[in-house]
C-alpha cells in the first residue's frame, strides 16, 4: 500500500467527505454506460467497484499502488486486481468493452500516451469515461498533479484518438459551492504567507509533503468549523451538464 496522503481520497475520512461524494458522481454516470469486459484505470482503494463491477462480465482493476479489494473479490468472482504503473496498458489490442479512469491522468507524466493506450486497448466502438480536475476551478497549485486541463485542451487530446468526444463537467449545489466558498477562503489564509509565489517557482518534490500536511490539516479545519456542512453533502448534491470554466471535474465519454 502506497503513501495515504491528502491526494488518495479515503471513503472513511469524515474530512475526505465533500471530495469522495464528488468522486463517486463519475462511477454513477459510467455505471449508466457500462457492460462487458470493462478496466479501471487506478482504482484507488476500490471504492467504487460496488457500483460498477455489478454491470460488467469481467472487470479489471489496476492502479500503482497494492490494494486489498478482498472484500470485493468474494462479492465480484469477475474480478481481478494487478498493481502496475501506466503507460503502457499490458493488455492487447482491441480487447475492452469500457475504460475508466477518475482522478488519474493529471499525475501521469506520459499523459497523451496513455490516453493511446487507452484507445488501443479498446474496442472498435469501445468507450473510455475519464475524470480529471479542471484547472479553472483550482484553488491553488496541487504539486502531486503534474498537470492540469481546461476543457478545451483534454477535448484538443482526446479528439487525437477518439473518434467521438462529449466533454460534461461535475458541478455542485448552494451547499456544495457554500463550501468551495470557505475552502477558498482557508486556503488564502494560507497562500497569503507565500508572497514570492514559490508554490508555481519550486519544483513539485519539494512542495509535495507540506502541500499534503497543509491539505489535511485545512480539511479538518473546514470539517470541525462547518461540521453540518460538510456531513450532510452527498453525491446527490453534485450534477453533470456539458463543460465550462466553472465546473469542478472534466467528465469525459469518449468513444474509439
Amino acid at each position: 500500500m502506497g503513501l495515504q496522503t491528502a491526494e488518495r481520497v479515503s471513503s472513511h475520512d469524515h474530512s475526505d467527505n465533500v471530495i469522495y461524494q464528488r468522486h463517486l458522481v463519475a462511477y454513477n454516470e459510467a455505471a449508466k454506460l457500462i457492460k462487458g469486459n470493462v478496466l479501471e484505470v487506478g482504482c484507488g482503494e476500490g471504492y467504487g467497484i460496488a457500483i460498477l463491477a455489478p454491470k460488467a462480465e469481467e472487470y479489471v482493476a489496476i492502479d500503482k499502488f497494492q490494494t486489498s479489494l478482498d472484500q470485493y473479490e468474494h462479492q465480484f468472482p469477475h474480478l481481478s486486481f494487478t498493481q502496475t504503473s501506466v503507460p503502457p496498458l499490458k493488455y492487447p489490442d482491441n480487447h475492452f468493452d469500457y475504460i475508466v479512469s477518475f482522478q488519474v491522468i493529471e499525475h501521469i507524466e506520459e499523459d497523451v500516451r496513455l490516453i493511446e493506450e487507452m484507445s488501443r486497448v479498446l474496442k472498435p466502438g469501445g468507450v473510455m469515461v475519464m475524470t480529471t480536475p479542471n484547472i479553472k476551478m483550482s484553488l491553488t497549485r496541487n504539486p502531486w498533479h503534474i498537470r492540469e486541463y481546461t476543457v478545451q485542451e483534454l477535448t484538443n487530446i482526446l479528439r487525437k484518438y477518439f473518434s467521438d468526444v462529449n466533454m460534461k463537467g461535475v458541478y455542485g449545489n448552494k451547499k456544495v459551492m457554500d463550501y468551495y466558498d470557505k475552502n477558498k477562503a482557508s486556503v488564502e489564509k494560507f497562500t497569503r504567507f507565500d508572497v514570492f509565489n514559490l508554490q508555481y517557482r519550486l519544483p513539485r518534490f519539494v512542495l509535495q509533503i507540506p502541500y499534503d500536511i497543509l491539505n489535511r490539516v485545512n480539511r479538518r479545519m473546514l470539517m470541525n468549523n462547518n461540521t453540518g456542512l460538510v456531513h450532510d453533502i452527498s453525491v446527490d448534491d453534485y450534477f453533470t451538464r456539458q463543460a465550462d470554466d466553472g465546473c469542478f471535474d472534466l467528465l469525459a465519454i469518449a468513444t474509439k
